[in-house]
C-alpha cells in the first residue's frame, strides 16, 4: 500500500477512527498491529511470513541473549540471528547479484557455466525491517538495552507501518517505550502530524514525480551523448527527485504516527545544505547512517585504532551503504565516492588539527569524533542529531555549494543502470558538448532550475531550523493558504504518480 494513494487514506482514517475509540490499550495494540499487516499485505500477502519469522526468531533469541551468562552458546544465539537476518537479505537482495558474479568469475577463469536467471522477488521493505531486528539482537548481546518482555509489544515495534517500508530505521529505545501507555493524539500533534503528511504527499506526488521525474528519466534512459546543460540538468532533476521522494516518504511516515500519538526520528535535516559530507551524513538519511555507525563503524575499530585503520573502516562503512541501496557495482561505486569525499575531508581535518593548539586540538578531536556519521546510541524520543556548528556565512555557503556539486556527480552512479550510462553521462557533463543529442525541452530545463534554485536556498536558509518549527510561527491564515495550495497540487498531480524510489531498496 502506497502513501500516495486513495487506499492509503481510506485505510489511515479508519486506523484513526479505531485509535480514537474507547478500546483498551491492548486491544489498540492489536489493531494497529492487524492494520500493519494489512498495510504490508496488500504488496504481497504471502511476504508477511518472512515478517512473522523475523519477528518470531528475533524476539526469543533477544531474550536468550540477554540472559545467557555462557560467551560460546551467546556467540552460537548471535550467529542464529545474523544468520537468519542476512541470510534472508542476501537470498531475495542479492541472490542473483551473487549468482550473476560467480558466473562471470568461473566463466573468466575457463568454465562453461550458465545457469538459469533466479526468478526472486524482492520483498518491500526487507532492508529497512532486517536492520530494525538486527540492530535489537545486537543490543541484547551486548546488554546496552533491557528486552522487550511482550510479544505484541516486539511485534508491532518491528512492523508498525509507518516505517515498515521504508523508514525511518528505528531502534528499540526510540519506539518500544512508546507501547507501554495509551497515546493518543492531542489537538496540536494531530494537526502537525496532518500537515506533515501533506507536505511529504507534496513532495512526493507534485515535486518528485510532477516536476521532475520525466526530466531525469529523459535524461538516464538515452543512450545518446547528451548537450551538458542536458546532462546537468538531468542530473540535478534526480537530485532533487530523489530528495523530495524519500524525505517525502520519511515525512508521511513521521505525520502519521503523530496522527496516532507516536513519535518517530527524524530521518532527514535539509541535506543539501550540508557543509562538507561529515555534515551530509548528519542530515541524509540519519538513521541509517547513525545505524552503520553504531553497528559496523564503531565494531570494525572506528577511529580507535590508528589513522590507517580509521581510514579503511571509514571506506568499509561507505562501501557496504553503497550495497546496501542495491544489487549493483554502481550503488558500491556510489558508496566509495563518499567514501572518498570523507577520507579527503578528514585528511585536511588532521592537518588543520596539527596546526592548532592542545587545547582546541582536543576540542576539535572531540567534535570529530562524534560527527563523523551521526551516532545515537542513547536514543530518546523524537530525538534528532546535534546541531552543525558551521554557522551561516559566504565561505560555508561556498562549501555547502561544493558539497552539493560533488554529491550531483555521485548521484549519477546512483541513478544509472550500468558503467557504461554513467560514463557516458559523465562525459556529457564535464566535457562541453553543444552537437549532443538534446532531450529536454526549454520549459524542462526552466522548471529543473528553478525548482533546484529554491530547493538549495530554501535548505539553507532552515539548515539549523524545523519545518514544524517554521509552521508554528506562521500566522493561522498564511499556513491555512500554504496548506491548501499543497492540497490542491497534490490533487492535480495525482495521475502522475508512482511508487516511492526507496521502495526497491
Amino acid at each position: 500500500m502506497l502513501f500516495n494513494s486513495y487506499t492509503f487514506l481510506v485505510f489511515l482514517a479508519i486506523v484513526l477512527i479505531l485509535h480514537n475509540l474507547p478500546f483498551s490499550w491492548k486491544t489498540k495494540k492489536i489493531n494497529l498491529l492487524l492494520a500493519s499487516y494489512i498495510f504490508y499485505a496488500a504488496w504481497n500477502p504471502p511476504f508477511i511470513l518472512l515478517l512473522w519469522l523475523s519477528t518470531l526468531v528475533d524476539y526469543f533469541v533477544g531474550k536468550a541473549l540477554y540472559t545467557q551468562e555462557n560467551k560460546h552458546r551467546k556467540k552460537l544465539l548471535l550467529v542464529v540471528s545474523l544468520i537468519g537476518n542476512l541470510g534472508m537479505l542476501c537470498f531475495f537482495k542479492y541472490g542473483g547479484f551473487l549468482l550473476e558474479n560467480f558466473t562471470h568469475l568461473v566463466n573468466a577463469l575457463g568454465v562453461n557455466y550458465h545457469p538459469a536467471k533466479p526468478n526472486i522477488i524482492l520483498p518491500a521493505g526487507i532492508s529497512f525491517y532486517t536492520f530494525t531486528t538486527l540492530c535489537y539482537t545486537i543490543d541484547m548481546y551486548k546488554k546496552e538495552s533491557k528486552p522487550v518482555q511482550s510479544l505484541l509489544n516486539f511485534s508491532l515495534f518491528v512492523t508498525f507501518f509507518p516505517h515498515l517500508v521504508a523508514g525511518p530505521i528505528v531502534r528499540p529505545p526510540q519506539l518500544v517505550p512508546q507501547f507501554a501507555t495509551p497515546r493518543k493524539a492531542n489537538t496540536q500533534q494531530m494537526l502537525q502530524g496532518l500537515f506533515l503528511l501533506t507536505l511529504g504527499l507534496f513532495m512526493k506526488v507534485f515535486l518528485a514525480d510532477g516536476m521532475l521525474s520525466n526530466s531525469a528519466i529523459a535524461v538516464f534512459s538515452s543512450h545518446d551523448t547528451l548537450k551538458t546543460i542536458d546532462a546537468w540538468m538531468g542530473v540535478l532533476a534526480f537530485s532533487g527527485q530523489i530528495f523530495f521522494d524519500f524525505a517525502g516518504y520519511s515525512s508521511c511516515a513521521i505525520g502519521a504516527a503523530l496522527c496516532l500519538g507516536f513519535i518517530l526520528p527524524q530521518n532527514f535535516l535539509f541535506p543539501y545544505a550540508a557543509v562538507g559530507f561529515t555534515d551530509f551524513w548528519r542530515r541524509w538519511h540519519i538513521t541509517l547512517s547513525s545505524w552503520l555507525r553504531d553497528y559496523l563503524y564503531i565494531p570494525l575499530g572506528g577511529n580507535r585504532k590508528g589513522q590507517v585503520r580509521t581510514y579503511i573502516n571509514l571506506m568499509i562503512t561507505m562501501l557496504l551503504g553503497g550495497l546496501w541501496h542495491g544489487a549493483n557495482w554502481t550503488f558500491v561505486v556510489w558508496g566509495a565516492l563518499h567514501g572518498f569525499y570523507l577520507w579527503v575531508e578528514k585528511a585536511f581535518r588532521d592537518i588543520r588539527r596539527k596546526k592548532l593548539t592542545p587545547a582546541l586540538a582536543i576540542a576539535e578531536n572531540n567534535y570529530i569524533k562524534s560527527s563523523i556519521l551521526p551516532s545515537f546510541k542513547k536514543p530518546v524520543e523524537g530525538s534528532f542529531p546535534p546541531e552543525s556548528n558551521h554557522p551561516k556565512n559566504v565561505s560555508n555557503f561556498v562549501l555547502a555549494l561544493c558539497t552539493f556539486f560533488l554529491v550531483n556527480v555521485t548521484w549519477v552512479f546512483f541513478r544509472a543502470p550500468d558503467f557504461s550510462s554513467a560514463w557516458r553521462l559523465l562525459n556529457s557533463m564535464f566535457v562541453r558538448n553543444t552537437t549532443g543529442t538534446a532531450v529536454l525541452s526549454y520549459l524542462d530545463i526552466t522548471r529543473v532550475s528553478i525548482i533546484m534554485l529554491v530547493l538549495v536556498i530554501a535548505h539553507w536558509l532552515m539548515r539549523n531550523t524545523r519545518v514544524l518549527t517554521v509552521a508554528n510561527k506562521m500566522s493561522w491564515w498564511l499556513l491555512g493558504i500554504v496548506w491548501s495550495l499543497m492540497l490542491i497540487l497534490i490533487m492535480l498531480s495525482q495521475n502522475a504518480t508512482s511508487s516511492f524510489i526507496y521502495f526497491q531498496f
